[in-house]
């Protein structure tokens, strides 16, 4: 069944629980995550496949998770080509290593602020007294 959908419909499918507006759609369009066909007479109606569906709904997962843009459109690109699995995975694992590297850098960056912060605290703290 070839499902298809508005830009209002995917608007208020996926804005229940995060907040995504046609502006929001109409952004990753313009970033290439989303292709829609276009249908009216001006051709300005953009008409929203199943696969656009599914390639919004991973983008909106992988947003909370840190992935950039560009790491998503890659997953995306990599996950649809015709080529056997072994490579995609392995392309999926490189773009999660690498972004753990990063998430584990600013980790670290933060555990060294807080321990800054506490001692700052505790300095004023017996300033104070």
């Amino acid at each position: 069944m070839n499902t298809q959908y508005t830009i209002t419909e995917l608007a208020r499918e996926f804005d229940v629980t995060l907040d995504v507006t046609p502006r929001a759609i109409r952004f990753y369009e313009d970033q290439s995550l989303l292709s829609p066909s276009r249908e009216g007479s001006s051709g300005l109606r953009r008409v929203y496949s199943g696969r656009d569906r599914t390639r919004l709904k991973f983008t909106l997962r992988g947003k909370p998770l840190g992935f950039t843009l560009s790491e998503i459109r890659e997953l995306l690109d990599v996950y649809e080509s015709p080529i056997d699995t072994v490579p995609q995975l392995h392309a999926f694992l490189a773009t999660v290593a690498r972004h753990r590297e990063v998430l584990e850098r600013q980790l670290d960056d933060l555990n060294a602020t807080l321990e800054d912060l506490a001692q700052y605290e505790a300095q004023a703290r017996a300033a104070g007294r």
